[in-house]
């Protein structure tokens, strides 16, 4: 593996003017258990040493180990080259508060380039996260205090939702610096993002953040595409980063590879690729994230989100 970072695009993130690189390192699978922290810190290095700066993470993530891991490879220098995103559950100002400040501790660092709302798939959610005690409160407030200097949003569920919480924001005077949303050869096809949300963003000047490019490896599961692929696809659609998960690096050369090889694909490349998937897209069964409850963390643990907002919970008190 080269140590070069001369052959990775580069995008800009919408409107914040910052480049950064077409494939982002997704957090998520760096803290799985069978995964060494000597592995974590060689594959996230390696990364950095190969052009890719756009760092994903969460609070969440393997009840911390991704952000401790990632923390620990950053130091030597590394955390000066890279750009570093992170997300939390919290709904509430005080557990949004909490969960950032953990984070940059995890993380061992005194800013985060990048917070974004975690898991927007309930209607309520806009709501929660505007209150006046909600938790973009508290991430403006670490704004200002140069604990962070981008807010954006993710959710993978149901892109009515995502607009809806372009609406709300737009009702409170807020504008979101970035989007992260499944974006894939799939999503085409069922709830697309693509179709829906994707040409808003771009009318904004929104950065947006490709994930689920390969639902952890499901989509291959249907033998319509392979990686290089689906990774392709949506690089070749108006976004920022593709961010993938990689577990080895194996998975960390082909994530590069498809980034150094990447052209972008004419009209009629698109609709072969689709026509390919179509029928295996129909129903949303590759599509786990939008059609099931799996990759629902906050739905697991309600705990996370806090509080429902003081009003909401004098009506629970008095029905």
């Amino acid at each position: 593996m080269t140590n070069s970072n001369s052959e990775m695009p580069m995008r800009t993130l919408g409107r914040t003017g910052v480049q950064v690189s077409l494939i982002g390192l997704g957090g998520w699978h760096l803290g799985f258990n069978y995964l060494e922290d000597e592995l974590a810190t060689r594959i996230i290095r390696t990364a950095i040493d190969n052009g890719i700066n756009f760092m994903d993470n969460c609070w969440d993530y393997n009840e911390g180990k991704s952000e401790i891991r990632m923390g620990k490879a950053l130091r030597d220098g590394y955390r000066e080259r890279a750009f570093l995103m992170t997300k939390i559950d919290g709904r509430t100002k005080k557990d949004a508060r909490a969960q950032l400040d953990e984070s940059l501790k995890r993380m061992q660092t005194d800013y985060i380039d990048l917070v974004q709302h975690h898991e927007i798939i309930r209607y309520e959610d806009p709501h929660r996260i505007f209150d006046d005690e909600g938790a973009n409160a508290a991430l403006v407030e670490a704004r200002d205090a140069g604990k962070i200097r981008f807010i954006g949003f993710t959710g993978h569920k149901d892109p009515r939702i995502h607009l809806y919480m372009l609406e709300v924001a737009r009702e409170y005077g807020f504008e979101f610096d970035t989007v992260q949303m499944p974006l894939n050869v799939m999503d085409a096809h069922y709830r697309s993002f693509e179709k829906l949300v994707l040409p808003e963003l771009v009318k904004q000047n929104i950065g947006v953040l490709a994930m689920k490019t390969l639902a952890n490896g499901t989509i291959l599961e249907s033998k319509t595409v392979n990686a290089t692929e689906c990774l392709q696809y949506a690089m070749n659609l108006p976004v920022s980063t593709v961010i993938t998960g990689c577990e080895s690096m194996e998975n960390l050369e082909q994530a590069l590879n498809a980034a150094r090889t990447f052209k972008p694909m004419s009209s009629e490349e698109v609709s072969a690729l689709l026509a390919r998937t179509a029928q295996a897209a129909s129903r949303g069964e590759y599509e786990l994230f939008k059609t099931t409850s799996v990759y629902d963390g906050t739905a697991a643990h309600p705990e996370w989100l806090g509080e429902e907002p003081p009003r909401v919970q004098r009506v629970m008190q008095t029905s």
